[in-house]
């Protein structure tokens, strides 16, 4: 589903792709410098190590993020870690790793 607003004195042409919206006075979303996420790779030529720098899609955004740290290797199904601090990963593998956008980019938690 789509959903759609409108606010006051700012006009449509002003909003584009991977805006983010939230309250100014009581919450205001805040650009983060980096993140944990869980990365399932599914189809990749070669091996992934830190430093590799991908574009990655988050919600309507479209940034590149840079791998700083692969924390552990996981198994896919059960989430038990099968290795700590792996130098690389490859298709097939699931990882907890961190990411360093390379632009700015709000990020909720999960």
């Amino acid at each position: 589903d789509n959903v759609g607003f409108n606010i006051k004195n700012v006009a449509v042409k002003e909003i584009k792709r991977g805006f983010v919206a939230s309250d100014s006075k009581n919450d205001p979303c805040k650009e983060t410098q980096c993140f944990e996420a869980q990365v399932i790779i599914m189809n990749h030529p070669g091996t992934i190590s830190a430093g590799y720098t991908p574009v990655l899609d988050c919600h309507t955004a479209h940034i590149a993020c840079k791998f700083t740290e692969l924390k552990c290797k996981m198994d896919k199904r059960s989430g038990k870690v099968l290795e700590e601090n792996p130098k690389n990963i490859k298709t097939g593998d699931a990882s907890m790793c961190i990411l360093k956008p390379t632009k700015p980019m709000v990020v909720e938690t999960f």
